[in-house]
C-alpha cells in the first residue's frame, strides 16, 4: 500500500485580506509534485504551514506520518523526523561571509546524517568556488549552495518554494536534472512550488493548483497532457460538445475553443464523425500545462 509524505485536510488560514479556505491534498510518497498558483494564491502560506512555520486555524497536518497539526498532534513528539526534511526558499539564507568549508562545519553540528563527502561532490558538480565568500556567490550559485545542503543530510521529503525562480534557463536544467536522480529511490518525495509551468511540465508527475486560497486541481501530469484537449470549431459545433467534459470556451467572431477533459470520449461519441457539412471542420489540438491551468481559473 503506497504512503503519502504530506496529507493535509481541511487546512484554514487566515489573514487580513486573505482566506487559506479549507484545503485538502495528499503528496504520494516517491513522487514529484508541482504546486502551482499566482502570486498571492497561498502557496507560501500553505508550504509554512505544512513545516509548521505558521500555526493552522483549523484542520489537520501529516507529514512523513507525523501529525504535525490537529486535534490529534502529538506535541511532545520526537522531532528527529524534522532531519528528513529539506526546504529551499527562493533567497540563500547563509551569511554572506561563510564559505563552502564554514558551511559543512556548521551543518554538521545541525544534522545528525550529515555527508560531509556528499556535499562536496555536490559543490564540485554545481562549480561552487571553495574560496569565495557566500556575497560573491551569483544567484545560480547561491541557489545551488541551497541544494547541495538541502540534499546532503539524507532527507526524505524535499520542498522548495520558488527556488528556480530567477535562473537563467541552463542553471533551471542542471537543477531539474538533480531533482530528477533523487526520486530515484522511490522513498524520496518532492514538493515543488512554482510559477514556471514549463519546469513543472518537465519533471511533475502530479500537478496541485491553488488560486485564492482554494485547490482548483489535484491531477496527474499525464492524464493533463494527454487526456485534456483544445476543440477548434464553429460556435454551433461547441453547442454539441457534452458539457460534462468542457472545462472552458472561449468564443471569438471567427469561431470557438473549448478546453475538455477527455478528449478520447469525444472522439469515441461520433462528434466528429456528425460535422460533415459545410463550414469549419473541428480538430482537437494538444494543449499544454499552463494552456490548461488558465482556463481552469478563468472559467471555475
Amino acid at each position: 500500500m503506497s504512503k503519502n509524505a504530506i496529507e493535509v485536510k481541511n487546512l484554514t488560514k487566515k489573514y487580513d485580506g486573505f482566506l487559506l479556505d479549507n484545503i485538502s491534498f495528499d503528496i504520494p510518497e516517491g513522487s514529484i509534485v508541482g504546486f502551482i498558483g499566482e502570486n498571492g494564491a497561498g502557496k507560501s502560506t500553505t508550504i509554512k504551514a505544512i513545516l509548521g512555520l505558521v500555526p493552522a486555524d483549523q484542520g489537520e497536518i501529516t507529514v512523513l506520518e507525523q501529525k504535525i497539526a490537529g486535534e490529534t498532534a502529538d506535541k511532545k513528539s520526537n522531532e528527529k523526523w524534522r532531519e528528513q526534511i529539506s526546504v529551499v526558499f527562493d533567497e540563500c539564507n547563509f551569511s554572506n561571509e561563510l564559505k563552502i568549508r564554514n558551511i559543512n562545519s556548521f551543518m554538521k553540528n545541525i544534522y545528525r546524517t550529515w555527508n560531509e563527502n556528499v556535499f562536496m561532490e555536490y559543490t564540485q558538480k554545481f562549480s561552487l568556488p571553495v574560496d569565495k565568500k557566500v556575497k560573491d556567490f551569483s544567484k545560480g550559485m547561491k541557489m545551488k549552495l541551497s541544494i547541495a545542503v538541502a540534499l546532503s543530510h539524507d532527507s526524505r521529503l524535499l520542498i522548495l518554494d520558488e527556488a528556480t525562480s530567477g535562473l537563467d534557463p541552463v542553471v533551471r536544467n542542471e537543477i531539474l536534472d538533480i531533482f530528477r536522480e533523487y526520486v530515484v529511490d522511490e522513498h524520496r518525495t518532492i514538493f515543488l512550488s512554482s510559477h514556471i509551468t514549463s519546469d513543472i511540465e518537465k519533471i511533475a508527475d502530479y500537478i496541485l493548483l491553488i488560486h485564492q486560497g482554494k485547490i482548483l486541481l489535484m491531477e496527474s501530469k499525464d492524464t493533463l497532457i494527454y487526456e485534456y484537449g483544445m476543440v477548434k470549431c464553429s460556435k454551433e459545433q461547441a453547442e454539441s460538445i457534452p458539457e460534462k467534459i468542457v472545462i472552458g470556451r472561449e468564443d471569438t467572431e471567427f469561431g470557438s475553443s473549448v478546453l475538455v477533459k477527455d478528449k478520447e470520449s469525444l472522439k469515441d461519441s461520433g462528434f466528429f464523425d456528425r460535422q460533415t457539412g459545410e463550414g469549419i471542420k473541428p480538430v482537437i489540438d494538444r494543449v499544454d500545462i499552463e494552456e490548461i491551468l488558465l482556463y481552469i481559473v478563468k472559467h471555475r
